[in-house]
């Protein structure tokens, strides 16, 4: 017997999984830019969701040339380059220092945001560094 046009429960679940996953990119891809907002988790989130709702958006995320393989090396456990730690670290210090120096009068509020930025960049440097080319060792 026929649904008639009716859809199966799987399709809403799916397509739920990639409205969520598609909302986590987003997220994930602000927080690029702000490093208040932390992209590791909302990535790798997205990559969750996509995995569930869409096999076709999962393999676009994994093999998405700016976000796949940073996904894909932090959930193998290879960890972070040291290029982009350092450009996370400056942009999170040069964002927090000019917001609460420059956008906050609250000292509490100032104490809070110079307490994630040290949360985040203890984080961060406890991260593995991600070598390329773990191929050439010096040998003496």
């Amino acid at each position: 017997m026929k649904s008639g046009g009716m859809r199966r429960p799987g399709n809403l679940k799916k397509g739920i999984f990639v409205v969520a996953g598609t909302i986590s990119l987003g997220l994930g891809a602000v927080g690029v830019f702000l490093p208040i907002l932390p992209t590791t988790p909302f990535l790798l989130l997205s990559a969750a969701c996509y995995c569930k709702g869409s096999e076709r958006m999962h393999r676009w995320l994994l093999s998405n040339k700016l976000l796949g393989s940073y996904i894909r090396n932090y959930k193998e456990g290879k960890g972070v380059s040291q290029m982009g730690k350092i450009f996370t670290l400056f942009l999170l210090w040069i964002t927090i220092c000019y917001s609460a120096l420059f956008m906050v009068n609250n000292y509490i509020v100032q104490i809070v945001l110079f307490a994630i930025a040290i949360a985040v960049t203890i984080h961060i440097m406890t991260l593995p560094t991600f070598r390329k080319s773990q191929s050439f060792t010096r040998e003496s």
